[in-house]
């Protein structure tokens, strides 16, 4: 199902997705910006969920909501930085609220206990999958893990993400150098 359809039902419109909207500020409505901003950010914001959650599912549903948050809440954009940092921002506050909820603790209290009975093939292919530089890190503390998605695998800037997290960028530039010295150490651990 494409992301475009609830949404736009939002707003009582259909979109095809055959077309590439650009967003443009000014002299647009806002059904066409808010499908210009799905086509560019969706899987970003996707992805940046996962990061948080770790489920793709609940990825999914959670950039649904970013969505449609953004959209209810266009009128409140202040133009003082990008539509992508201002996306990341509802997309880490809906994670970080998504994480102190009481089903999500749940739930990964009931997947730890089914780990523990996993079978000697499930546990061969966790740690085969350790070996992958993502799910180190996954493996992160959210502090270090954050800045470390943001700067290397959505490609922002110190400065953006100072923005996005409302930190002072010698932090940011702080956990990303003790990010990577522990993402260093977990790899050197790490079984061959």
């Amino acid at each position: 199902m494409k992301p475009y359809l609830l949404i736009g039902s939002l707003y009582g419109k259909k979109y095809s997705g055959g077309e590439k909207v650009e967003i443009q500020q000014v002299h647009q409505s806002n059904e066409d910006l808010i499908t210009g901003l799905i086509d560019q950010y969706w899987v970003s914001v996707k992805k940046l969920a996962f990061t948080y959650v770790k489920d793709w599912g609940l990825a999914e549903d959670v950039t649904q909501e970013v969505f449609i948050r953004c959209y209810r809440n266009l009128d409140q954009y202040r133009g003082e930085a990008g539509y992508k940092t201002w996306l990341y921002k509802i997309a880490i506050n809906r994670c970080k609220d998504e994480l102190k909820s009481r089903w999500f603790t749940f739930h990964q209290i009931k997947e730890k206990a089914g780990k523990r009975t996993a079978s000697a093939e499930q546990s061969f292919l966790d740690r085969q999958r350790k070996k992958d530089l993502s799910e180190l890190v996954l493996r992160l503390p959210l502090k270090y893990r954050e800045v470390i998605m943001l700067h290397y695998y959505e490609e922002l800037k110190m400065e953006e993400i100072k923005l996005l997290l409302g930190m002072n960028i010698s932090t940011v530039k702080t956990r990303l150098r003790r990010g990577k010295m522990l993402l260093k150490s977990m790899m050197e651990r790490s079984p061959e």
